[in-house]
């Protein structure tokens, strides 16, 4: 983290989800952010609605809200009684006007920069998918493994799954 960084960058891509194709951040995770509570930020947006519409911000439905409290788990959920609100890089940019404060300002800068990175990273990617299509069709099956070999390590690599419990062997 650099001087001038309030927040981790990963912090804050690890906070960045898709979710009705949008990529988004979750009020909690904003709250987080800013350091201010999940309510106080959500009643500044609810006294601010008209800043926010449905490209900005959305409620998760019922199911949505399943789905995620299963991925992550209840304990970081806690009690939670009304659905999260999901908000799009514009819905973020509009919080640092209705939020006011200057950390709000500063961590949505970092937020936004965030955001076109992983613009860039998917774009870097697509590119040399594309490349890679078009060398492929250039050159003979001798280059098969190569290419295969390529898309193996383009590949993002899958998280091994942690296991629960006291470790010291395998029980059977």
């Amino acid at each position: 983290m650099s001087e001038n960084t309030l927040v981790p960058v990963e912090r804050i891509e690890s906070a960045i989800l898709v979710i009705r194709g949008h990529r988004v951040i979750l009020d909690k995770d904003l709250a987080a952010l800013y350091e201010v509570t999940t309510g106080n930020l959500n009643k500044a947006v609810a006294r601010n609605l008209e800043r926010f519409p449905d490209d900005f911000m959305f409620q998760l439905s019922a199911d949505e809200m399943k789905n995620l409290i299963f991925h992550f788990g209840t304990s970081s959920w806690g009690g939670t009684r009304k659905p999260a609100r999901a908000f799009t890089e514009q819905g973020v940019a509009m919080l640092s006007s209705v939020l006011r404060s200057t950390r709000a300002v500063h961590v949505n800068i970092e937020i936004m920069r965030a955001f076109v990175r992983l613009r860039q990273m998917l774009q870097q990617n697509a590119d040399l998918a594309h490349k890679l299509a078009a060398l492929e069709q250039k050159y003979d099956a001798q280059f098969k493994i190569v290419f295969d070999a390529i898309r193996e390590l383009m590949t993002p690599p899958v998280k091994p799954k942690r296991r629960i419990g006291f470790g010291g062997g395998d029980a059977q």
